[in-house]
């Protein structure tokens, strides 16, 4: 018998580098998750990340440019695109950037533009979903204080800027060591190995992680791939 492999071409599109080092391997591995654990069949799915000049674009100016690029490039089905909602809710931010650029989107020609987004936005900041899985922080911080020492000891979703905690949890967990074992660690340091090595069971524990599949999910029906 042979067996259809599905092949899914997909871009994701970030505010900024970080975002994409963090995310690339969690968004590449909840659209195979989803696929595999709710879909029929067999999937190759191929996520790339699409960088474009930024300069003088507004939010919806950029996804249209990256939705366009990410078309002519690879032909791609989907564009997922991350989006803080620093601290408005879910829905203030769906509201003011994604469902406008959702509306640009379908004014466009038909075969220049992927029109089919998902939507990736953590609550606060991309650095809260680093907070979900806090020994796995504390393992790359190379630390055993406790969450408490660190101040990460609240959920992670209900921290105005976790940017800024992580920052200052680094600095608790290494002030005390000497100068020779000192390296000069910096949140910038964390962001791929943690991106690669999170488990998505730890992220279940955050609505805008929830709300992320959800919207894979609806565009794999979209997509006629799930029923």
């Amino acid at each position: 018998m042979i067996i259809r492999v599905v092949q899914i071409f997909a871009g994701l599109f970030t505010e900024g580098q970080t975002d994409i080092r963090f995310l690339q391997n969690i968004v590449q591995n909840t659209l195979e998750a989803v696929a595999f654990h709710d879909c029929s069949g067999q999937f190759d799915i191929e996520l790339t990340p699409i960088t474009i000049n930024k300069t003088g674009l507004g939010f919806i100016e950029q996804v249209l440019e990256a939705s366009k690029k990410g078309q002519e490039e690879f032909g791609m089905m989907i564009l997922c695109v991350q989006a803080d909602a620093d601290r408005k809710t879910l829905k203030e931010t769906y509201l003011h950037k994604i469902n406008p650029c959702q509306i640009e989107l379908e004014k466009q020609p038909e075969n220049d533009y992927c029109k089919i987004l998902v939507a990736v936005v953590p609550i606060q900041e991309t650095e809260a979903w680093m907070l979900a899985d806090k020994e796995l922080l504390k393992e790359e911080i190379g630390t055993n204080k406790t969450d408490n020492e660190l101040g990460i000891n609240r959920n992670p979703e209900t921290i105005a800027n976790p940017k800024e905690v992580i920052e200052k949890a680094i600095q608790i967990a290494r002030k005390n060591l000497t100068i020779k074992r000192r390296k000069d660690l910096t949140i910038a340091d964390l962001y791929s190995a943690i991106g690669q090595k999170i488990d998505l069971d730890k992220l279940e524990s955050l609505s805008s992680y929830h709300d992320f599949k959800g919207n894979v999910r609806e565009v794999f029906r979209k997509l006629n791939l799930l029923h």
